[in-house]
């Protein structure tokens, strides 16, 4: 559910909600945001479940309520499966060609939508919105990708590998997979897994973040306008219930994740342990180095958009400048006066260049960090715990806000160092390359 901020993204909404049922109560006759319950998805259509549990959804700029996103029980997750799984015989017997059709349509349809799912996410996550529309983008060219897959599922044939024995492959689906998505990009991580999926044959079950589901259901109609059969396409919202249900269920054959590091290694071995194929991508704390000869002017464009961009709530995120030799001298009075002036404000103002926190839960475990960095003996040079929010747009006093957060003489022993932080950025001067390589290795996270 999200919170109507604007004329234009008002008449977006609505022309889409026209035509897709699922959503249609979004928004009541008169055109204003409501308060709603969002659903699941199953067999074809929104489905209640049988849990009595559910979750606050709020704009993250406004801190309102929009809505209560149902939390799915064991049966709720059991009963995707099913339609799943009773799905896939006729679906894996479609040619690909046939699917490919389908995933031309649905791409079609992406991009005649994708303004309207970039509001959504802006709407739901807080993130700029051209920063959504960035992550929709990346998102569609996933599709692109899928539709040749007639071409990408041909075999390979063999002759005479050995006497009298030819040698040939087969590309065939598993069955039932399922995809347990992060808060941080509801539409492209999901697009990440399910139309190459599908487009092979699966049927999918995709569990998308409590914080923002619903870009999952806009999506899931889009499937359905583009002539995806009920049941091979279903979203369970949820929680570790559902997560819990998913990794043991015997139909489900493989599980796809993103999220953080201890989740992915618990993803991992627990669907391992109960025979699944797994992949589970966990978090990251990255390092941008940067060399004497640099260009100041372009490392610090940089620098800003990798640090504060989505404000920081992204695995690819920087938040360690390694400043090798002198370039610490040149490079941090422009850091500083670009932070200071990076344009935090309603993500659905375009000259915005960071939007809010996620949740309240999240801005305060940043703002203990950043009380952490300051104990001990970091120097904070530029302090975003007290930004008002204000000053970022009519309505968003009470919203989820930090500004634009700078540390300098950090050590590899700090708390801040160690853990991953957004949307703040510290250097760590080294006088020697070889230093930063090591230094990146002193985290417990991935580096990238």
């Amino acid at each position: 559910m999200f919170t109507i901020l604007n004329n234009q993204f008002k008449l977006c909404v609505l022309f889409a909600l026209s035509a897709l049922p699922t959503l249609r109560s979004i928004i009541d006759k008169q055109g204003l945001a409501m308060t709603h319950t969002i659903a699941h998805y199953v067999q074809g259509a929104a489905f209640a479940g049988s849990s009595t549990r559910h979750q606050a959804v709020t704009n993250p700029a406004t801190g309102a309520v929009t809505g209560q996103v149902s939390l799915a029980n064991v049966a709720d997750v059991n009963a995707a499966v099913a339609s799943a799984q009773a799905a896939f015989p006729a679906w894996a017997d479609t040619s690909p060609l046939r699917r490919a059709r389908i995933m031309f349509k649905f791409l079609e349809l992406l991009n005649a939508h994708k303004d309207t799912l970039a509001h959504m996410i802006t709407a739901e996550h807080g993130k700029v919105f051209t920063d959504a529309q960035g992550e929709v983008t990346r998102g569609i060219e996933i599709v692109e990708f899928a539709t040749g897959i007639p071409q990408l599922l041909k075999g390979d044939y063999t002759e005479q590998v050995s006497t009298g024995i030819d040698n040939w492959t087969m590309r065939q689906p598993l069955g039932v997979v399922a995809g347990i998505t992060p808060f941080n990009f509801p539409v492209m991580v999901p697009m990440w897994m399910f139309p190459v999926a599908i487009a092979t044959g699966n049927t999918f079950v995709l569990k998308p973040s409590p914080l923002d589901p619903s870009p999952s259901l806009f999506i899931a109609d889009l499937l359905k306008q583009a002539g995806l059969p009920d049941g091979v396409f279903n979203v369970v919202q949820g929680d570790k219930e559902a997560v819990d249900a998913l990794l043991v269920h015997p139909d489900v054959k493989a599980i796809s994740f993103v999220g953080s590091t201890p989740i992915a290694n618990y993803i991992y071995e627990t669907g391992a342990h109960h025979g699944k194929r797994v992949q589970a991508l966990g978090g990251a704390k990255n390092h941008m180095v940067v060399m004497p000869d640099a260009d100041i002017d372009q490392a610090v464009d940089a620098l800003i958009g990798a640090a504060y961009g989505s404000a920081g709530e992204r695995c690819m995120a920087i938040s360690v400048a390694v400043l090798v030799g002198d370039v610490a001298e040149r490079l941090m009075p422009k850091l500083i006066e670009r932070t200071k002036a990076l344009k935090v404000l309603d993500g659905e103002n375009l000259a915005a260049e960071m939007g809010p926190i996620v949740t309240d839960a999240a801005r305060q475990r940043i703002t203990g960090y950043i009380d952490a960095g300051v104990a001990e003996g970091a120097q904070l040079l530029v302090d975003g715990r007290h930004f008002n929010g204000a000053q970022a747009g009519k309505g968003c006093d009470h919203g989820f806000w930090l500004g634009g957060t700078l540390f300098d003489h950090v050590t590899t022993d700090m708390k801040i160092y160690k853990k991953s932080l957004a949307p703040c950025c510290h250097a760590y001067v080294c006088p020697t390359l070889p230093r930063p390589c090591k230094s990146s290795t002193t985290t417990s996270l991935a580096t990238a």
